[in-house]
């Protein structure tokens, strides 16, 4: 068919159409936009609002949402990106893309894999999952930070997903020392403090057993953090804890030489208590034992004299007397007295 002014209107009209009803679906993706508005040009007059109705469903409830996902790991450690796919077919396309140029880094196509040039970034440390499609890095640096793309072309559609990854340094193992300016032979508590340095977004914290005694957190890049605690005296209970929100190191407090001019006399009375409170229970357990064992002699004694206040009654027997014999078969029984 020839085009004339009038269809060239109609189909202006009908391209401003499907622009709007593209924006106006979420769902609907810029691409299959494009690509809609070039298939629906090509289409004749008469079956222009048959095609748009085919290509709406199409573009709009064929494309998979495109969901994010925030991804924390720590440097040196590995990470996995799923597809959520079970199983790749044979016609399906898997792509992953980095960084905001969103370069190519991996691809399985028509079951082919194609690494790109992602050796420049990552060297060797990406591998593409033959079965799921999923990516994995091993050994993450803090460059590999950033947004990863992932594109799944297949029969059912078409879907999409990102995963937002951010890279930690890895967290240092808090120190635990005395903090002498605070400490006096004359105190009978020990003043320690615990330290982390070139930190970064993490939280330091005292604990004593699962309960936080006090913490302080960051959001400065590379800066050294110390907490103070005092206590009565060294207990395996406390700990200090310096964490992310995905991963932490933890120093228990166990070394007897930390601020250990404090905590003597403290030391020597917790002991002297424990001592007494021993001898308390044991004195206790002692009286109690005898309070329950002349109990039970007095009442072995009681039972003894009522068995012997039992008497007993002897049953006696009367003789026969003479009597009549009306039948032979005749029993006569006589009567017993006690």
């Amino acid at each position: 068919m020839s085009t004339t002014p009038e269809n060239g209107h109609f189909f202006s009209h009908r391209i401003f159409e499907s622009v709007f009803l593209c924006v106006f679906f979420r769902y609907a993706l810029l691409f299959d936009c494009i690509s809609f508005i070039e298939k629906f040009r090509k289409m004749n007059h008469s079956g222009s609002f048959f095609g748009l109705c085919l290509l709406l469903l199409n573009g709009v409830f064929g494309a998979g949402t495109d969901e994010e996902k925030s991804v924390s790991v720590m440097e040196g450690d590995s990470v996995t990106l799923n597809t959520d796919i079970t199983e790749v077919q044979s016609k399906d396309q898997i792509l992953w893309m980095f960084g905001p140029q969103e370069t190519r880094i991996a691809e399985i196509h028509k079951q082919n894999i194609d690494m790109f040039d992602s050796n420049v970034t990552f060297g060797d440390r990406i591998q593409i999952d033959s079965q799921t499609g999923s990516l994995t890095i091993r050994n993450i640096r803090s460059e590999h930070t950033g947004l990863y793309k992932l594109q799944i072309f297949s029969s059912r559609g078409t879907s999409h997903k990102r995963f937002n990854v951010t890279v930690y340094a890895r967290l240092p193992f808090p120190v635990i020392t005395s903090n002498s300016s605070n400490c006096s032979s004359s105190s009978s508590r020990c003043s320690l403090v615990c330290s982390v340095l070139n930190v970064s977004q993490v939280t330091l914290s005292w604990y004593a057993g699962f309960s936080v005694l006090s913490s302080i957190s960051v959001c400065d890049l590379s800066i050294s953090l110390s907490l103070p605690l005092e206590i009565q005296c060294l207990d395996d209970s406390y700990s200090c804890v310096v964490s992310y929100s995905f991963s932490n190191r933890t120093t228990h407090l166990n070394d007897p030489e930390l601020c250990h001019t404090c905590p003597v006399a403290q030391r020597s009375s917790f002991m002297m208590v424990i001592a007494v409170t021993l001898a308390l229970l044991a004195a206790i357990a002692v009286v109690v034992g005898a309070m329950c064992h002349g109990r039970c002699k007095h009442s072995g004694e009681k039972v003894k004299s009522r068995d012997e206040e039992v008497n007993y009654a002897v049953p006696t027997f009367c003789a026969l007397q003479r009597t009549d014999i009306i039948a032979a078969n005749h029993t006569v029984y006589s009567t017993i007295v006690t």
